[in-house]
């Protein structure tokens, strides 16, 4: 069966993910869904981003007396509010959740991503075309290292793309330095600290003519999509677990293939974070955040089909394309049950590259042994000299490097468990 859900202040929830939300859909095990994602960077350019967009418009609806989607964060919503309401650090606006029936805790949803598009501006003034923010950011690897003044500074930079989807390449249209502003409620912030502040153009200026006759590839995926963990109620979207979430790997993109362990029931699926292009690290705190629409196919796996498979006790997000396997590690493989109470402020606090690279290894080192039935020794020479590691993120509070096996290394090879899911 095929749904279509939109974003609308009714679809989407911001900021953090929870098995407490009541779904906004349900679906079967092979259902296909078009799921349209907000960026939650839309404020930095309100004309080309939001106006004209109604349902943009209807997410981002802020003034003195109402916030229409008052609760952004996993934080408290009411007492001594220093960022404003929803108070954690969790700032995606994430479309669902969606419950897969017949899905529980020990089972595995495999996302398949069938098509990726962008959402062209609604103003009319600009054409259909498709546009996006980069921020870098106070939470940016550069942040504290930067050699020109005035420093420390936060800087926005707009990007324009092909709204029909033809366009595989985005430009810079202007640049600028963001300002401290101050939200619809009083809220007075002094960095870009707090999700969906629209920011004043009058505060700030634009810098055109940047990065003239550059053009970055287009690598149109969602930064953040995962299933509800159990440990609490509502969870940070800011850190990535083993859940998935903010994974932030431009891999997981059209004909990629996401493989989720379920928590909760239903799983609880939910998506964001759309971005249309980045690098691995996503150095300076963001991608070309933009807003896209997925067609997603569901595939629940049950718990006790999984045996000598690629997806026995899998604990993790693992990424399957048509080449390759991409194992995800994290510095905290689950920092909701490692670091307990304040989890997604301690993770940001104590993640490393190095807890990162050791998880990635670890997981790899699994799965060569578990899918392939290699021994130890074989599968850590193979990692040494077929296996690439690379760093996906340093900005998401539990930092990520990601495992790349390719898929042909094992086309004469006879042992062991089928590694390719149908």
């Amino acid at each position: 069966m095929n749904h279509h859900l939109p974003v609308s202040a009714l679809t989407v929830h911001w900021g953090y993910f929870s098995k407490l939300l009541k779904p906004v859909l349900s679906v079967k095990s092979g259902d296909i869904v078009t799921i349209e994602t907000l960026t939650h960077h839309a404020g930095d350019d309100f004309d080309r981003m939001i106006k004209g967009d109604e349902a943009a418009e209807s997410i981002y609806k802020w003034d003195c007396d109402h916030q229409h989607i008052a609760r952004r964060g996993a934080g408290p919503t009411e007492g001594n509010l220093m960022r404003g309401i929803g108070e954690g650090h969790g700032v995606h606006i994430l479309t669902g959740p969606i419950y897969v029936e017949g899905a529980a805790p020990g089972d595995v949803l495999e996302v398949r991503i069938l098509d990726v598009y962008p959402r062209p501006s609604g103003n009319p003034e600009y054409d259909g075309n498709a546009y996006g923010s980069n921020v870098a950011a106070a939470w940016g690897f550069h942040y504290h290292d930067l050699i020109e003044a005035p420093k420390p500074r936060e800087v926005v930079t707009v990007y324009e793309f092909g709204g029909t989807g033809n366009s595989n390449w985005a430009k810079a249209v202007y640049n600028y330095i963001w300002t401290p502003q101050t939200d619809p409620s009083g809220v007075y912030h002094p960095t870009y600290n707090y999700p969906g502040v629209v920011v004043d153009p009058s505060t700030v200026n634009k810098n055109f003519g940047i990065l003239e006759g550059i053009k970055v590839p287009a690598r149109l995926h969602f930064g953040a999509m995962g299933v509800a963990p159990k440990e609490v109620d509502f969870a940070s979207s800011t850190p990535p677990s083993y859940t998935g979430g903010n994974v932030d790997d431009w891999r997981v993109g059209k004909g990629a293939r996401m493989y989720y362990p379920v928590a909760v029931p239903g799983a609880m699926f939910s998506v964001g974070d759309p971005h249309a292009a980045q690098g691995d690290s996503e150095l300076c705190g963001t991608a070309i955040e933009a807003s896209l629409t997925g067609v997603f196919q569901l595939v629940l796996h049950k718990a006790n089909t999984l045996a000598g498979t690629a997806l026995q006790a899998l604990d993790y997000p693992l990424l399957e394309t048509d080449e390759e396997w991409v194992v995800h590690g994290f510095s905290f493989p689950n920092y909701l049950a490692q670091l307990g109470e304040n989890a997604d402020q301690k993770v940001s606090e104590k993640a490393t590259i190095d807890l990162a690279m050791r998880d990635a290894f670890r997981k790899m080192r699994r799965f060569l042994m578990q899918t392939r039935m290699l021994t130890e020794d074989e599968a850590i020479s193979l990692l040494s000299v077929a296996v690439d590691f690379g760093i996906t993120q340093v900005v998401d509070g539990n930092w990520g490097v990601h495992a790349t096996l390719k898929k042909a290394l094992f086309a004469e090879h006879r042992n062991g468990a089928k590694t390719q899911i149908i």
